[in-house]
Formats: structure tokens, C-alpha cells, sequence
């Protein structure tokens, strides 16, 4: 990886893309390094009181220069908006009105600039009985129904991670929504918010399931559709050693697959895959059958076979997988330490590896010289506590 004490030229398709970023945590600095990771020079904003400590999300804060500034201070309001006239987008995760009490609202910072994109980041979004609730990724899935529908049979919904909500439904959308933003700023010399919403998010991630529900073709009972584990061969089934495959053969020609691999062809109970009266009999029957194997002996049984097959594996052995290795998909540093790789790839402007995420406050002096601010000018400022 490149050095953490010289950042590299950006690279990638957004190089020359300009991001001020008013730290937070989870879904905004995802935003944040997805901008970053595609080119973007990105300045975090952090609290004096910070400065000199270690990231404490290092790869959501990976390909950014960091600063501090007290945005309780005047001077701190007007260098944030100094940084913002020369800023493509500015992103914050505030709660509604915040930014707005500090003077950093978007009225005030497209004042300064109009064209600039203002991504704000909230769980229930600007507006709406209850824009000033607290909450997290798992209270906004639960809203919009998306907890509701994860989970087995007869038992309680299941909690994806905070993939749904915080980073598929937020920073990824966040990011979606700047670009759009962007491409129009630039067409039009107009600048405009963003208001992207967790609850929103995760409600159109719902989008090919509620095509389903409304085409009477999803149950809302949990556990008894084709994608939610119910289907015999859209399933994880435990193995001999303790570990999981996972089968996807949701296609006929797939599905025969399937059922040769694992010696069923023959058995009756299976004849019509989806006669839903007799999925219960037949997951039962696969996974006796399963069981009888390890992990990598079924993983060696499907080799090229064509069945829509996977091991499951852990975050750590995913790395290693001969596929992920060959593509690159993550970045393993020289202490074992394990993240993804830039993602997608682009064929004419190649992404750069990314840049270790920066000690708080490290490019303060580098960012206000850049932005026009002189040797006595930065050291008033950090006299005052304006900067760390």
C-alpha cells in the first residue's frame, strides 16, 4: 500500500472531483471513501480535540486528507466555507437543522458557491414525524419492512448486519444521489441537497421483492418464499465439518445440476421443484445428504459443474478463495489486516490502491495552504483552537 505520510495523486474516474466531508460515522464515511476510492479528493473534517490520534475506522477513512476545525468558532464557519467554494460536494450526517444552527447550512454554502452538491445523510430523512429521532441502521430496516422479511420460518427476523440500512440503503444511495447531483451541477451551473434517507434506501432495495409480493408471488410470512431460505435449492445446508455451501439453482438447467451432483436425479420428492407442498420434505432430504460431506469435498464435487454453488466462508478465509485472489477483490496488508478493493473497475481510468487512512489532523496546514491561507494565518487559527 501506498505510505500514510505522503498521499498519492489521485487516480480513477473522478480524479479532480472535489469532497468536503463533515465527519460522522458509518454510512457517511462510506459515501465519503466509495467518492475517494473512484478518484475523488476527499477532506474529512474532524474536532481539534482529535488531532494527532489514530483513525478509528481506518478503512471507511481510507483516501482522504484529513484536517480539524471547531465549527463552534466564526472562523471555523468561514474556513469550512472557504474549503466549500472550492468544493465540488460537501456531505454531512447531522441530524436535520444541525449544520443549519452552525451556519453551514446549505443556503449559507451555496451562497458562496451555487453549483455545490449538498449530500446530507439521515436515518429518517429531512422531514417527517420522526426526522428528529435518534435511531440506527437496525430501527430504519424495520420500518420500511426489509427486517421484517429476513429470517427463518416460525422464528424472528434476523439481523443482516448493518449492510442494509447504514451502507446499502445509506452511504451507497448518498453516493448514487451526489453524482447524479454532480452531473447536473456541471450542466447547469446549479447546485442542489441531496436528502438521502436510510428508511428510503432500504425501502428501494426492496424493490424486485415488493415486484414479487405484488405480482402474488411473496408471502409476507418469513421463511416460506423462493429467495428467503425456504426453497430447497436457494439454500445454506451445514456440512460434515461444521461449515456451509450454498446453493442458488434456481433455474431448471441448474436445478437438474443440482440434483445429479448430489444423487437425487432419480428421487420423486423431486420431480417438480417448485411444488412448495413438498419443500419441506425435500430441503430435509438435501440436507441429510450434505451432511454427509465437508465443506471442500462439496466444493470439489461442484467444481465446473454449473449449479449456482458456493462455499460459505468466513472474512477472513474469503480473501484467500482462489477466485477472489485472481480478481484482487481484497487488500491484505503486510499485518494480515483485511480490506475490499476498489470497486467497480474501470477500463480507461483505472482506480489507484487505496491510500491507509490518515492520523486525525495530519493535512490541517497542507489543506489551508492550499485554500489560500498563509503561514500566519494558519497559526492564528491554531492559536485560537480553530484547528488541531
Amino acid at each position: 500500500m501506498t505510505s500514510a505520510s505522503t498521499p498519492a495523486p489521485s487516480a480513477g474516474p473522478l480524479a479532480g472531483f472535489r469532497v468536503i466531508e463533515l465527519g460522522g460515522i458509518g454510512p457517511g464515511p462510506f459515501c465519503a471513501m466509495l467518492l475517494g476510492d473512484l478518484g475523488a479528493e476527499v477532506v474529512r473534517i474532524d474536532r481539534p480535540e482529535e488531532a494527532g490520534s489514530a483513525p478509528s475506522r481506518g478503512i471507511l477513512h481510507r483516501n482522504r486528507r484529513s484536517i480539524t476545525v471547531d465549527l463552534k468558532q466564526p472562523a471555523g464557519v468561514r474556513l469550512i466555507k472557504d474549503l466549500a467554494a472550492g468544493a465540488d460536494v460537501l456531505l454531512e450526517g447531522f441530524r436535520p437543522g444541525v449544520t443549519e444552527r452552525l451556519g453551514l447550512g446549505p443556503d449559507a454554502l451555496r451562497a458562496v458557491k451555487p453549483a455545490l452538491v449538498y449530500g446530507r445523510m439521515t436515518g429518517w430523512g429531512q422531514d417527517g414525524p420522526l426526522a428528529q429521532e435518534p435511531g440506527h441502521d437496525i430501527n430504519y430496516i424495520a420500518l420500511t419492512g426489509a427486517l421484517h422479511a429476513i429470517g427463518p420460518k416460525g422464528g424472528d427476523p434476523v439481523v443482516p448486519l448493518n449492510l442494509v440500512g447504514d451502507f446499502g440503503g445509506g452511504g451507497m444511495l448518498l453516493a448514487v444521489g451526489v453524482l447524479a447531483a454532480a452531473l447536473h451541477a456541471r450542466a447547469t451551473g446549479t447546485g442542489q441537497v441531496v436528502d438521502a434517507a436510510m428508511t428510503d434506501g432500504s425501502a428501494l432495495l426492496l424493490a424486485h421483492t415488493l415486484g414479487f409480493l405484488a405480482a402474488g408471488r411473496w408471502t409476507t410470512e418469513r421463511g416460506t418464499n423462493i429467495l428467503d431460505g425456504a426453497a430447497p435449492y436457494y439454500a445454506v445446508y451445514r456440512c460434515a465439518d461444521g461449515e456451509h455451501i450454498a446453493f442458488g439453482s434456481a433455474e431448471p438447467r441448474f436445478y437438474a445440476t443440482l440434483l445429479r451432483v448430489l444423487g437425487l436425479a432419480g428421487d420423486p420428492d423431486f420431480t417438480v421443484q417448485d411444488d412448495r407442498d413438498k419443500w419441506p420434505v425435500m430441503k430435509a432430504r438435501i440436507a441429510q445428504v450434505v451432511a454427509g460431506r465437508t465443506r471442500d469435498e462439496w466444493s470439489k464435487a461442484f467444481e465446473d459443474k454449473e449449479a449456482c454453488f458456493a462455499p460459505v466462508l468466513s472474512m477472513t478465509e474469503a480473501p484467500s478463495h482462489p477466485h477472489n485472489a485472481a480478481r484482487g477483490t481484497f487488500l491484505v496488508g503486510e499485518e494480515g489486516a483485511i480490506q475490499p478493493s476498489p470497486a467497480p473497475r474501470f477500463s480507461a481510468t483505472p482506480n489507484a490502491v487505496p491510500r491507509p487512512a490518515r492520523v486525525v489532523g495530519a493535512d490541517t496546514d497542507a489543506v489551508l495552504a492550499a485554500a489560500g491561507y498563509d503561514a500566519g494565518s494558519i497559526a492564528a487559527l491554531r492559536a485560537a483552537n480553530t484547528v488541531g
